[in-house]
């Protein structure tokens, strides 16, 4: 969670592992254990997205340390870092895991470098980065991944906005407005475009969307008032809302983007009399799906030494599973590893269905230039890993959508000397006589219904899990 240097100083608090700490509450004994290795003070902290255990930080110091954090809580006083990262010759302000390889972390400082780490050895103190990024001028203000990882942007104190080769570093594409003073940038997930907030020329907080592959002028700007506090911004690629939040402010601002113009939606706003200092977002896997809860924020209020979830929830009365609002989400699998990724392969984040009682592992998705592919032939003959075997997997296919398919035509002409709906016999049984007996058949009708609907959808939620492995086989066996 973003929260800088006042609140963290020179330890930091763990709190509870993942699963526990989000239905944990109340206050927090002052001498529970803490994180204590950094000199100076700690300037940010992230949570490695595949793994509940370890987080990242970095310090004033120059340094950049991971921790394991024990199972199922710390105990004492954690003082020894699993590794130390050292290459810096200043303070370090930001880091980021790459949103799709494994043990791959950036890490940028007031050197105005941005250091590539590869975590995915035995040494426990790194002296060298894999690679360096030096093409920026002044301080880097904040750093946002595109949705497999191989575009990085960056946001600079010299008021440009840069896309990077997130591999090499090279630039591709570079912003040159003076009317938009930026200070965050952040990728809004498959939708091609760019968000940044800061300030107008006339010193009025606003935010623009950016074409990612031009950024000569932005596609929109919007003004959104006048005080003075950093604004952050937060996309949930799942539902294409846009949560804007102010520094200092007491409120929320939510909106929905579209690619065509008038491209951002202003939804509504939640409003509380109490400032956030700094917020932290709660991974989607985390959210309750039985209260329709679609993003969680925890909110810092300094000035009464607490940490207040924030909870945003689509209204609706029906407690059964909703597809629309839950699409499948990037999971806690990698879909590379770190040798992988820095050999040149890029693929898209492994995704997960939501609803309870799935499968965890549903989709990967590679967008791999370099390698040639086999066609549909060769690749029957070729060596595949455990598991199901391409043709298996389009067999299984072809049966679901053939079952499909007879129950949405012939469902009727199967039936039709004995066509029952909910256990009762529609030719046998008398029609209803009074206007209670006549609410239970409607009832009973749109209970069926219902039923029919989860069947439906989750016949088709198994169809797409099945295609999408079938490209997850197609693409290992292109890579021997």
């Amino acid at each position: 969670m973003c929260w800088r240097r006042s609140f963290y100083r020179h330890t930091f608090t763990t709190g509870f592992n993942f699963s526990l700490f989000i239905f944990q509450s109340g206050k927090l004994d002052p001498h529970y254990p803490k994180v204590c290795g950094h000199r100076g003070n700690v300037l940010d902290i992230k949570w490695n997205p595949f793994d509940d255990y370890v987080i990242a930080s970095c310090s004033e110091d120059a340094s950049v340390k991971i921790w394991d954090i024990p199972k199922p809580c710390v105990t004492k006083n954690i003082t020894t870092a699993k590794k130390e990262l050292l290459g810096h010759t200043r303070r370090v302000g930001l880091l980021e895991w790459h949103p799709t390889a494994s043990n791959i972390l950036f890490s940028t400082g007031y050197d105005y470098k941005i250091m590539i780490w590869n975590l995915d050895t035995e040494e426990s103190i790194i002296c060298s980065p894999v690679r360096t990024i030096d093409c920026h001028k002044d301080v880097i203000l904040s750093m946002s991944f595109n949705a497999d990882g191989s575009l990085l942007a960056t946001s600079c104190k010299d008021r440009k906005i840069r896309v990077l080769d997130a591999r090499q570093g090279n630039i591709l594409q570079e912003s040159n407005s003076k009317a938009h003073k930026v200070n965050k940038v952040l990728f809004l997930g498959n939708m091609q475009k760019l968000l940044s907030t800061g300030t107008s020329r006339w010193n009025s907080r606003e935010m623009a969307l950016w074409d990612q592959d031009n950024l000569s002028v932005p596609l929109h700007q919007e003004d959104l008032d006048g005080s003075s506090g950093l604004l952050f911004p937060f996309f949930d690629n799942d539902t294409n809302m846009l949560y804007i939040v102010g520094k200092g402010d007491g409120n929320i601002r939510y909106y929905e983007v579209s690619p065509q113009k008038p491209h951002f939606h202003y939804l509504n706003e939640y409003r509380s009399y109490l400032p956030q200092k700094g917020i932290g977002v709660l991974p989607k896997r985390g959210v309750d799906v039985s209260s329709c809860e679609i993003f969680r924020f925890y909110k810092l209020v300094a000035i009464k030494g607490l940490i207040e979830p924030v909870s945003m929830i689509v209204p609706r009365r029906s407690e059964s599973y909703q597809d629309d609002i839950y699409p499948m989400t990037a999971g806690t699998k990698p879909s590379l590893t770190a040798h992988e990724w820095l050999s040149g392969i890029n693929r898209g984040p492994i995704v997960v269905s939501l609803r309870p009682g799935s499968k965890s592992l549903s989709s990967q998705v590679e967008f791999t230039r370099e390698e040639p592919k086999l066609s549909a032939k060769e690749t029957r003959h070729e060596e595949r890993p455990a598991g199901k075997t391409l043709y298996e997997i389009e067999y299984k296919t072809e049966i679901i959508r053939e079952d499909r398919g007879k129950r949405r035509t012939g469902r009727m002409q199967e039936n039709r000397n004995s066509l029952i709906s909910n256990g009762f016999d529609l030719f046998e049984c008398p029609p209803p006589k009074t206007e209670n007996e006549l609410l239970q058949m409607f009832y009973k009708q749109q209970e069926e219904i219902r039923r029919l609907r989860e069947q439906i959808s989750q016949r088709d939620v198994q169809i797409r899990q099945l295609e999408l492995e079938i490209k997850n086989v197609r693409n290992n066996a292109g890579s021997y």
